[in-house]
């Protein structure tokens, strides 16, 4: 049987078996007891990258089409190690990065994890972050 975004959400009641941990485990092996027994760890409890793909898709569907865009940039960054995610985070915090080093972060998240989604979100940061004079050594226009 085949994905519905239009018929499937809420995924975890309507198609259970859609809904994977990053190891594999259907969503009815994560229980209470399954972690207290070490049987699930806190790095199976998060959302993979199908999942979130299919929530965009559900979104799109809905007519929702910033939510589908940001699930879009969630399922890119699942692959991306944690330090990276907040090394970005900082970057683009106004006033913190050069637009060529925005730009690095933009190659980087499409060439290491191919995440296109969130390197034109970065390039689009840049952009305005330019506009607005709030790239690191620039001043804010008068």
């Amino acid at each position: 049987m085949g994905f519905d975004p239009s018929a499937d959400y809420p995924l975890g009641l309507r198609r259970p078996d859609l809904v994977r941990t990053p190891g594999g485990h259907g969503l009815d092996a994560v229980t209470l007891d399954a972690v207290r027994g070490g049987r699930i760890g806190a790095d199976e409890l998060r959302a993979t990258p199908e999942t979130l793909r299919r929530q965009s898709a559900i979104a799109l569907a809905a007519g929702r089409p910033q939510l589908a865009e940001n699930l879009g940039r969630a399922a890119e960054l699942a692959g991306v190690p944690s330090e990276a995610i907040l090394e970005i985070y900082t970057a683009l915090r106004p006033g913190r990065s050069s637009g060529v080093e925005l730009e690095g972060w933009a190659r980087r998240l499409e060439s290491a994890w191919d995440a296109p989604l969130t390197a034109a979100f970065v390039r689009e940061a840049k952009d305005v972050y330019a506009k607005r004079g709030l790239l690191a050594g620039e001043r804010a226009p008068v």
